[in-house]
């Protein structure tokens, strides 16, 4: 890819439950802590992204998000936009705004996301299967998001003779990295064993509780900038390789197979742009909204065999110490899930690790990475390739 693009700053608060603080409030949050980590004059942002504030519950959404945040800033944008593609939603963000920095619309594009995760037990549960379900097809017949994972799963199980036990490995690897994460919610918990998944509650087979992505709060923010920009900004810039996309269908029974369900279009896009393969990456951060995504996306952008996510994950490959560190950060299912912002954690991390600023669970090889997200039930993708070198 020409005209060298980067991410130069990352910021993100820790998940968590914040009852004082509505979607706008959380958003001044991360933008406070954002200028607190990083010395950026407003000239640094040329640009900025937003996403709509209260997206994940499905209810009223501001989404004019944009111009409030430029208006607090007191900057004058020259790309400016309130966008919303889901947990996708801040990949394609970061596409887009290199997008404009190559075409010279700006030097510089914040890409910005903050947000709460609406509670289940309050009518949460049914707002967001609304939202996601086809209203005469799927909804009426008691649509609840966790089984529509499950069916997934199901699939690779009966596909591929994958086991209940080899998701509880993504849980337990997630678990392993996010106790090395002070910003983690589960930082300073105990570690998960098979047995402990497997014994939690049960939510849709072959789902536990501890296959569940945990529903917090927070926010983060992600400078894109070009060369110049960046290497002013960052010691080591996390330069954007190569970026793909794929969009596949809006409902889940429109999905023409569980099994390539669009991911592996946008990994292929990412990588032949990137002039890289699967064997060149060093490590992936992915979304994690259940267990079972890291397992068959990883088969989707080629870094294990088709049909062996679940041995890979029963390796120990993805955990500290492993040949393939896989969500370093804790992903959303230790990290926490932060609803209109989940999204962001991954490419923070992913941007961390090759930037060399990961702290304690910082890599020894970090050379170059891949990021994938998703909207919707798995309906939208975006795959990110980081690197040292641009």
């Amino acid at each position: 890819m020409v005209d060298a693009v980067a991410i130069a700053a990352v910021s993100e608060m820790k998940p968590a439950r914040y009852p004082d603080k509505d979607g706008h409030a959380l958003y001044i949050e991360v933008v406070r802590q954002l200028l607190a980590e990083w010395h950026l004059k407003p000239g640094d942002i040329q640009g900025l992204l937003a996403c709509p504030a209260g997206m994940a519950g499905g209810g009223n959404a501001d989404i004019f998000v944009h111009e409030q945040l430029y208006e607090e800033l007191g900057i004058h944008p020259l790309y400016g936009d309130t966008m919303n593609a889901g947990g996708a939603t801040y990949g394609y963000m970061v596409q887009r705004a290199a997008l404009a920095i190559r075409q010279g619309l700006a030097d510089s594009v914040l890409c910005i996301g903050a947000g709460k995760f609406p509670k289940v037990s309050t009518g949460g549960a049914e707002m967001m299967a609304r939202m996601v379900s086809h209203e005469a097809f799927e909804f009426p017949y008691g649509t609840f998001i966790p089984a529509i994972y499950a069916q997934v799963a199901t699939r690779h199980m009966h596909e591929f003779g994958t086991t209940a036990e080899q998701f509880a490995e993504v849980a337990v690897s997630s678990r392993e990295w996010a106790l090395r994460n002070p910003q983690a919610a589960t930082y300073g918990t105990e570690p998960l064993t098979v047995a402990k998944v497997r014994a939690s509650r049960p939510i849709a087979t072959p789902f536990h509780l501890y296959d569940c992505s945990i529903p917090l709060e927070g926010g983060a923010a992600i400078l894109v900038a070009n060369a110049s920009v960046a290497k002013r900004i960052a010691r080591q810039p996390a330069w954007l390789l190569g970026m793909g996309e794929y969009h596949s269908h809006r409902n889940i029974h429109q999905a023409a197979d569980l099994m390539d369900i669009g991911c592996g279009r946008a990994g292929r896009m990412a990588y032949e742009r990137a002039g890289l393969g699967p064997g060149d990456m060093q490590f992936a951060q992915i979304y994690d909204a259940f267990s079972v995504n890291p397992l068959v996306f990883m088969e989707e952008l080629g870094l294990c065999a088709r049909g062996k996510g679940g041995a890979f994950f029963a390796s120990g490959a993805t955990r500290p110490g492993g040949d393939f560190p896989v969500n370093t950060y804790g992903g959303l299912l230790s990290f926490g899930h932060t609803g209109d912002a989940s999204g962001l954690s991954m490419i923070v991390e992913g941007a961390r690790q090759v930037m060399g600023i990961a702290g304690d669970r910082q890599l020894p090889r970090a050379d170059i990475g891949v990021v994938h997200s998703y909207g919707g039930m798995m309906s939208e993708h975006s795959t990110l390739i980081l690197g040292r070198q641009s």
